[in-house]
C-alpha cells in the first residue's frame, strides 16, 4: 500500500474546511475551519505515523498540526524538539494537545515543565503549569505544595489569560486533591477573584477556583457515600 503524503492530507483537510466551523474556531484563537469528529476518524484510519506527523507539523497549517499531534508517537520526541514544538504552536488548541497528547507521554515530561515553568513567554509557561497540574493530581510527591501556592498568590491576578488560567487550574487541582491545603486554596481564590465572573453554562461548574473546589470535593463525597 503506498504511504499517504502531506500533499494528499492536506488536500483532504482542505477538502473538509468549513466556514461555519472556523468562524466558532477563530473566536478561541484556533485559525481552522475542519471538525475535530472528522479530524480524528482521518487519525484512525492513518494510525500511527511519526514521519508524516513531523511533515504536517513543518506545513504550519492548524488542522495539519492538530492531525498530526494525533498520529505522531510522543515517546519519539527529543527534549529540544518538543520545546521548539511548544514555541511554534501559538495556537491555544495545538498547545493544548501538545501538552496533553504528547509531552505528557514523553520522558522528558519533567525536565520540560520545570524548564517552562520559569520561562519568561506567559504561554511557554502556561504549558509548565498545565504539567505541574497533572502532577499535583497523579505525582505529587516531591513538589512543594505551599511554594507552589505562594507563586500562585503572588502572581496569578496579574498573569497574562493563558498563563492565569493554567495557574487558576493548579489552584483548584491543590485544593480538590490535596484536604490539607484546601482552606489556603479556597482563600487565596477568594482574595483574588480571578475568573469569579466568567460565564458558565447550565450544568458547567465554574472555573472559579472556590466554586470549582468545593463541587468536585462535594461529588466526590456524594460518590463515597453512594
Amino acid at each position: 500500500m503506498a504511504e499517504t503524503t502531506v500533499a494528499e492530507v492536506l488536500a483532504e483537510l482542505a477538502g473538509l474546511e468549513d466556514p461555519k466551523a472556523r468562524q466558532v474556531n477563530e473566536r478561541h484563537g484556533d485559525d481552522h475551519g475542519v471538525n475535530l469528529g472528522k479530524l480524528r476518524a482521518i487519525a484512525k484510519r492513518l494510525k500511527t505515523q511519526q514521519d508524516l506527523a513531523r511533515g504536517l507539523w513543518e506545513t504550519d497549517d492548524t488542522a495539519a498540526r492538530l492531525l498530526a499531534l494525533l498520529i505522531c508517537r510522543p515517546k519519539a520526541f527529543e527534549r529540544d524538539e518538543l520545546d521548539a514544538m511548544l514555541r511554534q504552536a501559538r495556537a491555544p488548541k495545538v498547545h493544548d494537545w501538545l501538552v496533553n497528547y504528547v509531552v505528557k507521554k514523553n520522558p522528558h515530561a519533567e525536565e520540560l515543565r520545570v524548564a517552562w515553568s520559569a520561562d519568561a513567554d506567559p504561554v511557554v509557561a502556561s504549558a509548565g503549569w498545565a504539567l505541574t497540574t497533572e502532577r499535583v493530581a497523579k505525582k505529587p510527591d516531591g513538589l512543594d505544595l505551599p511554594g507552589l501556592l505562594d507563586v500562585i498568590e503572588a502572581e496569578m491576578k496579574d498573569a497574562p489569560d493563558r498563563l492565569q488560567w493554567a495557574m487558576n487550574h493548579c489552584l483548584a487541582q491543590i485544593g480538590i486533591e490535596h484536604p490539607e491545603h484546601r482552606a489556603r486554596a479556597i482563600g487565596i481564590g477568594e482574595r483574588l477573584g480571578v475568573l469569579k465572573d466568567y460565564p458558565t453554562s447550565p450544568g458547567c461548574t465554574s472555573p472559579f477556583a472556590p466554586t470549582w473546589i468545593s463541587e468536585m470535593v462535594r461529588r466526590r463525597h456524594d460518590k463515597a457515600g453512594a
